[in-house]
């Protein structure tokens, strides 16, 4: 089965220069519009599709960004992958700015998403689908983010769990260091629901999560602000392109017939249709 891999990101990773045969796709879903029109194109021949999740002039706030839209757009044009960057803050003191932990887990902490597809609306897929999440990502796509990683001598951690805020404010001192002791290793405002729709839309999804600062829990750093974040997010984009880059055609390398096959048979199987319990 051929592959089509969907990558969302931010600064520097939206750039559409990386695509060869870029071309600007509109686009319209039932669930309304995405972040941003759609980039489609060629990374070392595998057809891909950029979307800058906050919009490419980071203008939509992560409460606000249409998650399924997103998700929904990049299933619709083909995708069967979701390859995704996020800014994020670290919990744990192993875990340094400058560094990526490639996703397994994440603990949510958001109060205002929808995170279904299935909510009984106009157009909306039939039933309820109540989709396992003891894990929520891709391991194939995972390993193979973190093996480049690796062979790019970038620093990175195989496994982490992300702890996802509302925002868009950062935690207070109080909040990070009660999110240290739960033992998270990173902080951010946007895995959730994003990687549960993947989920639900059948995607493999895994995330390279682009470590930015200590957030506010130790007493030896600078607490988290924008201008040091934007710093270190320069670096960090710069990494995870390259990751991509090398990736990219692993991916496509492999039989994905099987795994894809599994995901949409989940979907199937845990979608409780009306009157079919």
């Amino acid at each position: 089965m051929s592959v089509k891999i969907g990558i969302i990101g931010g600064s520097g990773l939206s750039n559409p220069d990386i695509l060869k045969n870029g071309a600007e796709l509109e686009v319209d879903t039932i669930f309304g519009k995405p972040s941003d029109s759609l980039k489609t194109g060629e990374i070392a021949g595998v057809p891909c599709v950029l979307l800058a999740r906050h919009g490419r002039s980071h203008s939509v706030m992560p409460t606000n960004v249409n998650f399924r839209a997103n998700i929904w757009a990049l299933k619709e044009v083909g995708c069967t992958h979701l390859v995704v960057t996020t800014a994020c803050g670290s919990l744990q003191e192993n875990i340094h700015p400058g560094e990526i932990v490639v996703l397994d887990q994440f603990i949510d902490r958001t109060q205002k998403r929808i995170q279904t597809f299935f909510d009984g609306s106009k157009n909306a897929p039939a039933g309820i689908c109540h989709m396992p999440m003891a894990k929520p990502f891709c391991s194939r796509t995972s390993q193979i983010l973190y093996d480049c990683a690796k062979e790019l001598s970038i620093g990175c951690h195989k496994g982490g769990t992300m702890l996802t805020i509302e925002g868009p404010r950062f935690s207070s001192e109080a909040e990070s260091k009660l999110f240290h002791s739960w033992g998270a290793h990173c902080i951010n405002m946007t895995t959730v629901p994003e990687v549960v729709l993947a989920k639900e839309a059948g995607l493999c999804y895994a995330s390279m999560a682009l470590v930015t600062d200590y957030d506010s829990w130790r007493a030896d750093t600078e607490s988290v602000n924008v201008e040091n974040v934007l710093k270190t997010f320069k670096l960090n984009a710069a990494n995870a392109q390259n990751v991509l880059m090398k990736a990219i055609p692993e991916i496509a390398k492999q039989d994905w017939t099987d795994t894809i096959k599994a995901n949409q048979d989940m979907v199937t199987s845990n979608t409780m249709l009306p009157h079919s319990y």
